[in-house]
């Protein structure tokens, strides 16, 4: 008869074998998931023809994406952040070049019936002449990334920042719905992105327009104390049980 202490040892085993092949797997998921080349291309029928949308990465942008970005960050994000926006303007400049930093580029299309072919392709592999043609100047972004959140794949999204004018005009839900949509075709358990309390139209429309909700490993939850003295809230929208668990207060 077995003893009772070659039983656990070997449960102990098991246990360790099963967390290692979950923790593989699931790097495995954020490396292909970070690795597609062209995360816009199976979203063909989800467009707007009023935009042309690009996708690109961190460690790929010309020196005018870049200044760009820069210079809409701070146009957006400077008030919120108030006294801390100096410190958090080098951290976001130092983010937007990252290897792993992936980009939804939004442009205005100056005769948008005539790209039918539409609205998506990559920064790397631009196809379609007659669409870029009507392109005109760049409006916004989305700044996202595939990592692990309390041991659950998620796409943390970094920033969605628009250019005054084409705010309150649906475009910054439309992005969202279509990262909603990447985040679960590269089965990923959640959304989840960081918003300051001060920036109240943003918590607006994540949280009521949206239905984002504050997620367990926000400040405020993790310690109600200390998260009062915190400036932003974790938000979250998640797609699976599992997630749930983790990332959302029952």
């Amino acid at each position: 008869m077995e003893s009772k202490g070659l039983s656990t040892n070997r449960e102990r085993r098991i246990n360790r074998k099963q967390i290692l092949e979950k923790k593989k797997a699931i790097d495995e998921l954020i490396k292909a998931a970070s690795s597609e080349k062209e995360p816009l291309c199976s979203f063909s029928p989800f467009r707007r023809l009023s935009v042309y949308l690009e996708s690109g990465r961190g460690d790929k942008l010309s020196f005018p994406v870049k200044q760009y970005i820069q210079n809409l960050l701070k146009v957006n994000m400077e008030g919120p952040y108030g006294s801390e926006w100096p410190v958090e303007e080098k951290v976001k400049r130092r983010e937007m070049v990252a290897p792993e930093a992936r980009y939804i580029f939004v442009y205005e299309a100056s005769d948008a019936g005539q790209c039918e072919s539409l609205t998506m392709h990559s920064a790397e592999k631009r196809t379609s002449a007659s669409c870029l043609k009507h392109k005109e100047h760049m409006v916004g972004f989305v700044h996202y990334r595939f990592i692990l959140e309390e041991e659950v794949p998620v796409l943390y999204v970094y920033e969605l920042q628009l250019e005054p004018h084409v705010q309150g005009k649906g475009l910054g839900k439309f992005l969202m719905q279509l990262i909603e949509l990447i985040a679960q075709k590269n089965h990923m358990g959640a959304v989840v992105l960081t918003v300051q309390k001060a920036n109240t139209d943003a918590m607006n429309f994540y949280m009521n327009k949206l239905r984002y909700l504050i997620s367990t490993i926000s400040p405020s939850r993790v310690d109600p104390l200390i998260g009062h003295q915190k400036s932003y809230e974790i938000l979250c929208k998640t797609f699976n049980h599992e997630a749930k668990a983790v990332c959302q207060e029952i």
